[in-house]
């Protein structure tokens, strides 16, 4: 018998058939003799409908209400398949995360977990029943509603498991499993097996969207088996875990890519120190990240300074940017938000040399100009022209074989 906590994204719950659906495959699981937490998202759509429906109400509607009301999609999901549960025979109880008491702190929006009380869970667990939890949201220290930000429902799922310290989590999603990578792009594209925590930090990170980062950043800390399975086809998914098989990584596991990116260039700033932390400061003031950046040698005493931001942000970046250089005497501002972020990774990196070589020549045997470089020591990252992001993609997961098995 094993303890597994299961987690149901919106398309899986998208509807009364498809909710049924996912009873039948939880209770041919509990028959297994494993005992089952089942933490559910909002119906497919309902999240965007409250949120259309408040603006509808208030255009800038206090943070605190605008949680009371997310919330509530969570909560009709659970209800529909606990009673969907009890219709074929399995026991079942509902929670939402103010019942469960899935402590955070208090940043409506996105709060962060802080501690989980699993006892009434468990409770249940010892009585036969399988406990459905909604995702996605919790309750501060002073009672309040809050929600964990989109795709919340992931992280409440692994904070589950890492609480009842679950054999193994298992996110079910509309794809069979962590690819590598989008196979809309590549057909050829393969499902991994399995992938190292490290390495889908870095693809979540760098524009894979199959788990959020967070969710995977917990996982990881608390060292929860994760796998990523299909809720519309059977399948063993993708194993996320700890551990690290040398003889059979493979040297690139997965290739990544974000459209949403744009470049910021200030030209002849003073070269001297404090001048790239006074760009920045003022960048992040208005809470805009940065991601990459480039700094270029000095030469006359001045210096060019590029980074790149999300591309919702450019024309506020931009702004700044073009006040601030006044101050610092720049000779020229330029942006481009035209432009994409490309992507290998592999703990494989570690003990192959030639990687960096390799990718940059492929992209240059495709005529495809290289803007900036970013790397860490599982990863390497690149941003070209986004009329090339997917002849860039297909030819690197070519040149390195990510379509055979390792």
């Amino acid at each position: 018998m094993a303890l597994i906590v299961q987690k149901y994204g919106g398309t899986s719950v998208g509807s009364p058939e498809r909710i049924n659906a996912v009873a039948e495959k939880v209770a041919r699981m509990r028959k297994n003799g494993d005992d089952l937490v089942v933490v559910v998202s909002a119906m497919s759509g309902e999240t965007d409908r409250l949120l259309k429906l408040a603006r509808s109400i208030n255009t800038d509607p206090s943070p605190r209400e605008l949680d009371v009301l997310l919330a509530t999609g969570e909560q009709t999901t659970i209800a529909l398949l606990a009673m969907a549960l009890e219709k074929i025979g399995c026991p079942a109880r509902s929670y939402t995360g103010h019942q469960v008491h899935i402590r955070t702190d208090n940043v409506y929006g996105k709060a962060r977990i802080l501690d989980i009380d699993e006892s009434r869970v468990r409770d249940d667990l010892n009585k036969g029943r399988v406990v459905v939890v909604a995702g996605f949201q919790g309750v501060d220290e002073d009672g309040n509603i809050t929600t964990l930000g989109r795709g919340g429902s992931d992280t409440t799922g692994v904070a589950m498991a890492a609480a009842l310290k679950a054999d193994e989590c298992q996110i079910y999603t509309d794809v069979d499993g962590v690819y590598t990578t989008d196979p809309r792009i590549v057909p050829e594209a393969r499902r991994l097996d399995r992938i190292t925590f490290e390495e889908m930090l870095e693809l979540a990170s760098l524009g894979s969207k199959v788990l959020q980062i967070r969710s995977v950043e917990f996982a990881g800390k608390y060292r929860v088996p994760l796998r990523v399975l299909s809720s519309f086809a059977e399948g063993p998914g993708t194993l996320i875990t700890y551990e690290e098989n040398n003889m059979e990584a493979p040297v690139i596991s997965g290739i990544a890519f974000n459209r949403d990116e744009a470049k910021l260039t200030v030209r002849g700033v003073p070269d001297k120190p404090g001048i790239a932390a006074h760009i920045l400061n003022e960048i992040g003031k208005a809470n805009i990240n940065v991601d990459m950046i480039v700094q270029n040698v000095g030469a006359d005493g001045t210096t060019d300074f590029t980074f790149t931001v999300h591309r919702g942000d450019y024309k506020k970046a931009l702004d700044i940017l073009k006040r601030v250089s006044l101050e610092l005497k720049a000779r020229e501002v330029s942006g481009d938000d035209k432009i994409v972020k490309i992507s290998v990774v592999g703990v494989g990196m570690r003990s192959h040399a030639g990687i960096a070589s390799q990718m940059f020549r492929t992209l240059a045997d495709e005529g495809i100009n290289i803007q900036m470089i970013s790397t860490s020591e599982i990863k390497i990252s690149v941003v070209v022209d986004e009329k090339y992001l997917e002849l860039g993609v297909r030819s690197l997961h070519k040149a390195f074989g990510l379509e055979q098995k390792p």
